[in-house]
């Protein structure tokens, strides 16, 4: 089975800007869109040959459309009146828009990171170990105990295609580094307790469920819980709270991101892999100005690109490589940090 959206979206829009921004918006975040159009260029015919599983109407003139009414009153299938002028891409009004949209697409025709889950059973099945990188000197001099606190954690978030490319990301990198990680990845929940073996069968790393009150820990990769957001102590300590992640996403990257740099500040950072839509994008402005790293996962190595690519037009991409190259380049950064410490 392979990660495909099946939701079939019609637009109807009659500005050419709107009908743009939607297109981008919907087929980014795993949507087929099967008809984009002024509603001046539709007739009757048309509508009634195109098969979708929901209409989009977006409609900035007041005037009543008669093919409007018309569709209202003979589909089968839903119609949602859109949000409004969308916002420029890139504003800090964008994130909201979209949330808002996709929160309503979610309930009425279905999430497509539903489709995440179903590809487990080939990382499951995959036999080759690929060759792991080296662990420079400078770090392997250190006296880190494997299992103690770590003092630094970064975020590895993702969703449609995210299994696979942090499953390339963990295999490449070696054990030894002095850090721990946190892993948020858009999936059905019935999933949730695949995902660790799923990912972590070939890698040095341990990967494991979040345990509440217990801190993150050097040498392991912990799992952000699908429906409860997971925020930390002053402490440290991993806190499981009872609330469930802001809609539209499960969990909520975004929210992710505040949490851990609200606690680690600049000993975090987070590598965003292929996913669709645009979560993590509201907060990067924040993890930047805790002086943390963002780094994204290179377009043409991601099976849905919309996810790094919404931080990388934003501007808050500091490197994006493939996952084995995010991989050597975390590494890297390890090494300088302990020589600079040393010196």
């Amino acid at each position: 089975m392979t990660e495909k959206a099946t939701a079939r979206i019609a637009v109807i829009a009659d500005t050419s800007l709107q009908r743009h921004v939607l297109q981008q918006a919907l087929a980014g975040s795993g949507y087929e869109v099967v008809m984009n159009s002024d509603p001046a260029r539709l007739d009757e015919e048309a509508l009634q040959a195109c098969e979708a599983d929901l209409w989009l109407v977006d409609l900035a003139q007041s005037d009543d459309s008669p093919l409007v009414d018309n569709l209202l009153e003979t589909t089968s299938a839903p119609v949602l009146f859109g949000e409004g002028h969308a916002p420029e891409r890139h504003s800090e009004n964008y994130p909201r828009w979209e949330r808002s949209l996709f929160a309503k697409l979610k309930k009425l025709v279905g999430d497509p990171s539903k489709a995440v889950g179903p590809t487990l059973e080939a990382l499951l099945a995959e036999a080759q170990r690929p060759t792991r990188l080296e662990l420079p000197q400078a770090l392997a001099n250190t006296q880190l105990v494997v299992g103690e606190p770590a003092r630094q954690v970064w975020l590895l978030a993702a969703s449609m295609g995210g299994p696979a490319a942090v499953k390339a990301f963990l295999d490449a990198l070696p054990g030894g580094l002095p850090i721990g990680f946190i892993y948020a990845q858009h999936i059905d929940a019935s999933f949730e307790s695949v995902l660790p073996q799923a990912v972590g069968r070939h890698s040095q790393w341990h990967v494991n469920p979040a345990r509440d009150g217990d801190t993150v820990r050097c040498g392991e990769v912990i799992v952000v819980p699908i429906s409860r957001e997971l925020e930390f102590d002053g402490d440290g300590a991993m806190h499981i709270t009872q609330r469930a992640w802001p809609e539209p996403y499960s969990p909520s990257i975004d929210q992710m991101m505040l949490n851990l740099a609200q606690q680690f500040g600049n000993q975090c950072g987070v590598i965003v892999f292929s996913g669709m839509g645009s979560d993590g994008s509201a907060a990067a402005a924040y993890v930047k100005r805790q002086n943390a790293l963002v780094w994204t996962q290179r377009a043409d190595t991601c099976l849905c690109p919309s996810m790094p690519d919404s931080l990388r037009e934003g501007g808050y991409s500091d490197y994006s490589a493939d996952p084995r190259e995010l991989a050597l380049g975390l590494v890297n950064h390890l090494a300088e940090q302990c020589r600079h410490s040393n010196a």
